[in-house]
């Protein structure tokens, strides 16, 4: 790993103020023009929210996820480019099984998995391009915690992964902590138009 790649650590204030905003929010305020494309969410719906660490694999080899694994911390999100390879996974139950001992947030995943149906059922964010049963090499090469592509971003070790129904996105903690105030406006003014038009459609609805 070089440390020299990694961002200033997320606080866990942004983590925490982060948990409940939408990606749909962040994506307005950053004028609609970043996120991680074309990765669907593969799991029941928990948001998702953490630190990115992340990883280059080789196509269709897994063998340093399961290094990523060895020094991943509570509150990681395993960021993986896979370079989009659909035809072998790089995960499946038993990876997300150990990363939920270790207490990671969430995988993001430019490539396959696998287990869906049992991942669909943990309490694990899981973020993929497709699905395949076929599984994995795992005979490397690979790096962690460099600068990687994924979903057509670019993320950095230590980003903020805010992930939800919608999508992801990846924020460097200076443009996470800029942005905030204006992400919690913008959605007390959207919170703010949804109950008007209840209100509007309940005095219809009465006058009816």
């Amino acid at each position: 790993m070089d440390s020299s790649n990694v961002n200033p650590p997320i606080g866990p204030d942004l983590i925490e103020a982060y948990g409940s905003l939408a990606t749909s929010l962040i994506s307005d305020i950053l004028d609609r023009q970043t996120g991680l494309f074309g990765l669907v969410p593969y799991h029941s719906g928990k948001p998702m929210v953490g630190r990115a660490l992340t990883v280059k694999t080789r196509e269709g080899d897994n063998r340093t996820i399961h290094e990523a694994l060895q020094i991943a911390a509570e509150g990681d999100v395993i960021v993986v480019d896979g370079a989009g390879m659909l035809s072998r996974a790089l995960i499946g139950e038993i990876i997300v099984e150990k990363a939920l001992a270790i207490g990671v947030a969430g995988f993001v995943i430019d490539g396959a998995i696998r287990d869906v149906e049992t991942i669909r059922t943990m309490e694990m964010p899981c973020y993929a391009r497709g699905v395949s049963h076929l599984g994995p090499y795992k005979t490397g090469p690979g790096t962690i915690n460099r600068p990687i592509a994924c979903g057509g971003s670019v993320v950095m070790p230590g980003d903020l992964m805010v992930g939800d129904a919608d999508g992801v996105i990846a924020l460097s903690e200076i443009t996470a902590r800029r942005i905030l105030d204006e992400v919690r406006a913008k959605e007390a003014d959207e919170t703010a138009k949804i109950t008007a038009i209840r209100s509007n459609a309940a005095g219809y609805r009465a006058r009816s």
